[in-house]
């Protein structure tokens, strides 16, 4: 089942029932996440500052993904700007010279 979501006030409950479907406690699932009860239950009160990263760990373990609808006249431009941004992404970083023993000490 798909929800339109457009604000973190509208995330967190979301959060909170999948939590609840599961019969996960909010320390437990915090403790098998990973993540503080406190910031599970900041994500669950919809709160606005949270770390992305760690938000998106609690929905990926929750089975939750999101996605982001394009408008169509902006899609194919924003497909490709994507596509240059992910080829830069894939380089190789060249490792950085090595600093002489002597230039060291």
């Amino acid at each position: 089942m798909k929800f339109d979501i457009s604000s973190p006030e509208q995330i967190g409950p979301l959060v909170r029932a999948s939590r609840k479907a599961m019969q996960l406690r909010q320390d437990d699932a915090a403790g098998s996440i990973g993540v503080s009860e406190n910031f599970l239950g900041k994500v669950e009160r919809g709160g606005e500052t949270v770390q992305w990263g760690k938000l998106f760990q609690v929905m990926q373990e929750l089975g939750l993904s999101l996605s982001v609808e394009v408008p169509e006249p902006f899609a194919e431009e924003v497909n490709a700007i994507l596509e240059v941004a992910k080829a830069k992404r894939a380089r190789t970083v060249r490792p950085r010279p090595r600093v002489a023993d002597s230039e060291a000490d």
